[in-house]
């Protein structure tokens, strides 16, 4: 299992789009994926759980993966998270 704490640099936070962008790029992924906020899971893989999450821009997360390819899936979204260009 692979861990990251990530400061959400997007404009807006983690709102519709790059949330939709998030679970894009989290399902391209064969590796379980969650992230973490204040102590509760939501599922990476899940548009209803990442919008239920309400992340916002300067806020702490951790992503976790687990499996063959959780290093470039942490790679990938921790970018996705801090990269406003990204969004």
């Amino acid at each position: 299992m692979t861990e990251k704490k990530v400061i959400v640099q997007l404009a807006h936070g983690l709102h519709a789009r790059p949330a939709a962008n998030f679970v894009k790029v989290a399902t391209s992924f064969t590796s379980e994926i969650q992230l973490v906020k204040n102590e509760k899971t939501f599922n990476g893989k899940s548009i209803m759980g990442i919008m239920s999450a309400a992340i916002g821009k300067g806020e702490e997360v951790t992503l976790t993966a687990d499996g063959l390819d959780e290093k470039e899936a942490i790679s990938a979204l921790e970018k996705l998270l801090t990269d406003p260009e990204e969004s």
